[in-house]
């Protein structure tokens, strides 16, 4: 099995949660291998990326069976803006996802760098053009033009609903982690709910046993 890890909004290649799954494979399941791309660019750059690196990946590794099945070797683990990013290339490729405390609605939660450096430069929101209104901790610049793409792929349908998992921390600083919730369930996806915890998933460590055999039981399905 190959699982890419999809890191999030601030993060890069060296994320904690995606060092930690890498080393836990590596200690307990050598069979495993773990993909950690830094995907701070365009969310078009990002979106094709993944779809090259997952049809790169099977296509190493699917026998004839596999392909008659349609069946992955690949999954996804997506944590916050990864977690968008994992069901929107699932919807695509009917690839395996486990999410993180998923964003659901970028094209909404990201509006305040827009917002904020409108007040700030004392200009319009529809005059920010290709100007630069937030830079990530990775190096994404973000522009007015990726918001509008997240506006043109909002998540509305989960299409694989039983390929994918979701874990979501009720103690989410960042996020709703009830509208979160609602949307995979009502689309039909397996959603669990933890007591506590915060947007990072701090205790991440201690969950990779279980992370673990939520992905092979999604590459089973």
């Amino acid at each position: 099995m190959n699982i890419i890890y999809i890191h999030g909004l601030d993060s890069d290649a060296n994320s904690t949660k995606g060092k930690l799954l890498e080393d836990y494979c590596q200690k307990y399941h050598p069979d495993i291998k773990v993909l950690r791309p830094d995907l701070n660019k365009t969310p078009e750059q990002v979106f094709k990326q993944i779809l090259s690196l997952i049809e790169r990946l099977d296509g190493q590794n699917k026998t004839a069976q596999d392909k008659l099945n349609k069946s992955s070797h690949t999954v996804l683990v997506g944590s916050s803006l990864g977690g968008y990013f994992s069901t929107v290339v699932s919807n695509h490729t009917g690839c395996p996802a486990l999410l993180l405390n998923p964003s659901i609605q970028p094209h909404i939660t990201l509006q305040r760098f827009a917002k904020d450096f409108a007040l700030k430069n004392n200009v319009k929101d529809e005059d920010l053009g290709k100007q630069v209104i937030h830079a990530t901790a990775g190096g994404w610049d973000i522009t007015q033009t990726d918001l509008q793409w997240f506006a043109a792929h909002q998540l509305s349908t989960v299409n694989y609903p039983n390929k994918i998992a979701v874990l979501i921390k009720e103690g989410d600083e960042l996020l709703n982690p009830e509208l979160s919730k609602q949307f995979y369930q009502t689309q039909g996806a397996s959603v669990t709910m933890q007591t506590g915890g915060d947007h990072r998933f701090s205790d991440f460590n201690e969950q990779l046993p279980t992370v673990i055999e939520m992905l092979q039981s999604l590459t089973r399905i």
